[in-house]
């Protein structure tokens, strides 16, 4: 499995069905807030996928965030498809393209129970606290990427 540009509508429906799976059917996250602008089109921002055959496994996006950064955001796996380095995939394949755009720091807000996950792949913690994110606490992180 790989991670590809989502940059079609075809492809950006298939995102939103895999972050629906998870963050409103799993998590219970009001579909007014799961979905935004940056949804409304595949030119919206960065969104990415991964197709575990013709099935949506796993998907994110990214937004520029000034200054260098850029924001990861919505990244999800399928439950079907936890386990098999999907997360890691997805994550690798934002980093590696906003690295390519010229931005030089990844940013995401990480719930709390995924904070080890993104510790493995090295990012760091930069909240002091923890703050409420669609009643899921959340915590922000970076990482140098450029």
């Amino acid at each position: 499995m790989k991670a590809v540009l989502a940059d079609t509508q075809e492809r950006l429906a298939q995102c939103l069905a895999v972050r629906s799976k998870v963050f409103v059917d799993e998590q219970q996250v009001p579909p007014d807030l799961e979905l935004d602008d940056y949804d409304a089109s595949p030119k919206g921002c960065r969104h990415w996928l991964v197709l575990g055959g013709s099935e949506p496994a796993a998907a994110g996006r990214w937004i520029p965030y000034g200054d260098g950064r850029a924001k990861l955001q919505r990244i999800a796996v399928h439950k079907h498809y936890r386990g098999q380095g999907l997360g890691k995939l997805i994550v690798e394949a934002m980093e590696r393209d906003a690295a390519e755009r010229g931005y030089v720091e990844a940013i995401l807000d990480a719930q709390v129970q995924a904070e080890p996950f993104y510790k493995k792949l090295g990012y760091r913690t930069i909240s002091e606290e923890t703050f409420l994110d669609a009643g899921i606490e959340h915590v922000r992180m970076s990482k140098r990427i450029g």
